[in-house]
């Protein structure tokens, strides 16, 4: 699995891609958690509010930063 966490690097964007690192290891799933600075590589996505969080290429999360739990419920999915 391929989760994505887009965004500019500001303390919002940490956040969530510390929350969807945790997520994985709660999930116990193999998935590798990558963050995407660039803007244009954000805006190809279809990403327009960030944060986002993609999971294998679809955008599950836009704008807000979801909860841990929220995030283990998406991944499961």
């Amino acid at each position: 699995m391929k989760i994505e966490v887009c965004g500019s690097g500001c303390s919002k964007c940490a956040e969530l891609e510390k929350r969807a690192k945790e997520a994985v290891a709660i999930a116990g799933i193999d998935a590798s958690v990558e963050h995407v600075y660039e803007m244009n590589k954000i805006i190809e996505r279809g990403i327009y509010m960030t944060p986002a969080l993609l999971i294998d290429g679809k955008t599950v999360s836009s704008g807000k930063i979801p909860s841990v739990e929220e995030t283990v419920d998406l991944l499961r999915r």
